[in-house]
């Protein structure tokens, strides 16, 4: 069973307001992902509708209801010229909204998720993905190895099985996986090749904050880098301060670079003892960081 890794409460990274970006399976190699977000009241803080394209990790389209136009994010998505967003009313259909599925209808600011999308797998292989949440939960989900919907909530067994009575909304789900996001996804890989090959090296900074005379926080962080993998800890006199380091996942910038922070509790009479390490593909030596008593200033160690 195949279903893609980040939670569906992350969907709105992706669209810039509350959207899912995460990385698809860990065997995948390349992917393109579509992420939803549909709001059911007025809200003059969101859209009432949002999307984001992503192939692989980087936002290459955006669509909403606001401006209800088809952005390219990049440019050779201009040169691509092929439709790169699906019709809301596919994807958010009447039937699954419908309160005799068992839709709540509480009152108030409600928001329907969604994200579907294909991979090319390092084995060669493919495989596909279609979820949809109901506010921040899982909801239903169509299994695109065994090619079934797979219910999260007793509300969505409803809609499971309304849609399990039609043949023609599980034939067009099981061409979208197979056929239609796959051609897209090469086609789009060799428009974006180089701008998927690329590498950005990591900047790096320490900051401090003393919460006694005996206790406080050094805090490292690597920003501006690319690809995503990176390596980062914290070593006291060079060895690694594994389960003392406090650590965040790395998470994506609007320019399509990552940014990672890491911290750990010391005593401050033993600071000189303490440095961020980090490694990068794009560092051809690793960026040792430790702190200096100048607020918010850096002091690099050769690498070692």
């Amino acid at each position: 069973m195949l279903f893609h890794s980040a939670p569906l409460w992350l969907l709105g990274v992706a669209v810039g307001v509350i959207l899912l970006r995460g990385n698809c399976c860990s065997s995948s190699k390349h992917s393109l992902s579509y992420s939803y977000l549909q709001v059911s009241g007025p809200s003059q803080e969101l859209p009432q509708f949002l999307s984001m394209v992503h192939l692989d990790d980087q936002p290459i389209a955006r669509y909403d209801n606001h401006t209800r136009m088809f952005e390219p994010l990049v440019p050779w998505m201009e040169m691509a010229k092929m439709k790169s967003y699906l019709d809301p009313d596919w994807v958010f259909r009447a039937d699954l909204k419908s309160p005799q599925n068992g839709h709540p209808q509480n009152e108030g600011l409600h928001t329907w998720q969604a994200i579907l999308g294909c991979e090319l797998r390092e084995d060669g292989s493919k495989g596909g993905y279609f979820h949809y949440g109901y506010d921040g939960m899982d909801f239903i989900s169509f299994d695109g190895e065994t090619f079934r919907w797979v219910t999260a909530q007793p509300q969505a067994q409803k809609v499971k099985e309304e849609w399990e009575d039609h043949p023609g909304w599980f034939q067009e789900n099981k061409h979208f996986l197979e056929e239609t996001c796959p051609v897209l996804l090469t086609k789009y890989l060799s428009f974006g090749k180089e701008a998927l090959e690329r590498t950005e090296p990591p900047v790096g900074k320490v900051n401090s904050k003393v919460v006694d005379d005996s206790l406080e926080v050094l805090t490292c962080q690597a920003f501006g880098f690319y690809p995503k993998e990176i390596q980062t800890t914290w070593t006291r006199d060079g060895e690694a301060c594994v389960y003392e380091t406090l650590r965040r996942n790395v998470a994506p910038n609007s320019d399509g670079t990552y940014y990672v922070w890491l911290s750990i509790e010391i005593d401050p009479k033993e600071r000189d003892h303490y440095w961020c390490h980090v490694m990068h593909d794009d560092l051809q030596e690793p960026l040792l960081l430790g702190w200096k008593e100048k607020p918010g200033e850096k002091l690099q160690h050769p690498g070692r």
